[in-house]
């Protein structure tokens, strides 16, 4: 579904950043001084989900089951093997902290992706070139569901006719309507969430993507035709079940679903840090554009790295850019 634009989608985009900013400073104001005594029930009789929340899974390296392995970025070994591989050049300073932690899984089911093939051919492609296509080494916003399974916490402030989620990457937030709004004027990143109660369960309908975001660092990708319907059912007063059904059926051949666990986080100070990745990934995005190369070469006691930048050339640099 495409929208008209209405009125000026400058202001309309700034009048929805000067909201959440203010609402994320009042968060991030009230959080830092330490939590007050726990409810399972906030006033109106619903659970409390107001706190910060954290997965502790795996999910953001890979939905699917998978084995640990030396690094996202590998290259053939000595012998023509899968497991023969070994770290490639971009990570292979790293040692031991390049690893990619082995995972049992958050795909319901069979535990597989069901992707068309022409998709699945380039959810491969993806995980070839993680370095230049995933949107969370630029900083880009991180989309839904893949916010809240990220290895960060994120705070929930809960109202009754809207719930506030704010995270810490990319400065991203996401607003759940549970009333009746107009929908955006574009597609976006962190989509569109329109939620109802189902006895104890947050039940969210999130629509209009803008088909660039990905769902974990493995290259699993999805397109505008992205529905999510997620369900947030409380296990105890400090852990919520979280359940995403996915629908898009111009990347899979049928609906498929993840589940996992949030767990509140009980520090007394618990809050929302900034991690400020626009400036952290100012070389990474820009360096290659300087007129004087700046980061080029990296000495060790076991090791030099040389670095040569490169510009792709006409429309393939915008194309890098956009992905």
């Amino acid at each position: 579904m495409e929208y008209r634009f209405r009125g000026s989608t400058v202001a309309t985009a700034l009048a929805a950043a000067t909201v959440g900013a203010v609402i994320s400073v009042a968060v991030t104001g009230t959080a830092g001084q330490g939590q007050a005594p726990r409810s399972a029930e906030t006033p109106d009789g619903r659970p409390n989900f107001n706190g910060v929340w954290q997965a502790n899974n795996e999910a953001h390296w890979d939905l699917e089951a998978h084995e640990a392995r030396a690094g996202m970025v590998m290259q053939q070994g000595v012998y023509p093997y899968e497991f023969s591989t070994v770290p490639a050049a971009p990570v292979v300073a790293l040692g031991a902290a390049a690893g990619v932690p082995g995972s049992l899984g958050v795909v319901g089911g069979d535990g597989r992706i069901p992707y068309r093939p022409d998709a699945l051919r380039i959810r491969q492609e993806n995980s070839a070139n993680w370095i230049d296509r995933d949107p969370e080494l630029k900083c880009y916003l991180p989309g839904i569901p893949r916010a809240m399974y990220m290895p960060y916490p994120f705070q929930i402030v809960q109202g009754t006719d809207k719930i506030q989620m704010t995270f810490g990457f990319s400065n991203a937030a996401r607003v759940i309507h549970l009333n009746d709004v107009t929908g955006p004027p574009d597609y976006t990143y962190m989509g569109h969430s329109v939620g109802r109660w189902e006895g104890d369960t947050l039940v969210v309908e999130v629509t209009e993507f803008n088909g660039r975001t990905w769902f974990d660092r493995a290259g699993n990708f999805h397109s505008t035709a992205l529905h999510l319907t997620e369900r947030f059912s409380p296990m105890t007063p400090d852990a919520i079940w979280y359940e995403v059904t996915i629908t898009d059926p111009e990347t899979f051949t049928e609906p498929w679903t993840m589940a996992m666990a949030l767990y509140r986080r009980l520090e007394p100070n618990a809050t929302v840090l900034d991690y400020p990745c626009i400036e952290f990934t100012e070389e990474f995005m820009y360096g290659h554009l300087r007129r004087e190369q700046l980061v080029k070469r990296w000495e060790g006691e076991t090791m030099i790295v040389d670095i040569t930048r490169k510009v792709p050339p006409g429309d393939r640099l915008h194309e890098w850019y956009r992905r």
